[in-house]
């Protein structure tokens, strides 16, 4: 059994990216945790979830990979160091280090899409690209290992691929 970390913006994360990957997760066994700026962090839907860590009270040493869920509320992670510091604490580590959405920038931002191919929804391209990102237009990319989704309708793929690392 892995032990996979699920980054929650604090309001308007996508229900897809999150509930989607979350359930095949748990059903192929894995243990799943969530983290937020809040403790009851908000879907675009409006679906509650109380997470179990609140940064900064969170380490990756406890982690096997994580996920970064997309959504428009993902625009408050994207210059957030504490953010940036987690996600390239798990890169260095060679663990899974997964984004789909918005989240992607996220990676870009903290430098770990320099010179890796990568994809994201459409908004974020051109700031892939400014960061170093060969940017795929895929709905799901998979470079060594770090898995990239595009959006909802990568949720599935986006959760298998991840599986497949594990």
């Amino acid at each position: 059994m892995k032990k996979i970390l699920m980054i929650l913006a604090p309001e308007d994360f996508k229900d897809e990216e999150y509930f989607v990957p979350r359930a095949i997760f748990e059903e192929a066994g894995q243990k799943v945790f969530t983290a937020s700026s809040i403790k009851d962090a908000r879907s675009v839907n409006g679906k509650i979830v109380k997470v179990d860590y609140v940064f900064p009270g969170v380490v990756s040493d406890n982690f096997d990979a994580v996920v970064f869920v997309g959504g428009p509320g993902t625009e408050v992670y994207l210059h957030d160091s504490f953010v940036h510091d987690l996600a390239i604490q798990f890169f260095n580590s060679q663990k899974v280090t997964a984004a789909i959405c918005m989240a992607p920038s996220i990676l870009a931002n903290a430098g770990i899409l320099s010179g890796k191919y990568a994809t994201c929804f459409r908004t974020q391209e051109e700031n892939l690209r400014q960061k170093g990102a060969k940017v795929t237009g895929e709905l799901v990319t998979q470079d060594g290992m770090v898995v990239t989704g595009r959006g909802p309708e990568a949720a599935q793929e986006f959760a298998d691929k991840i599986l497949s690392l594990l």
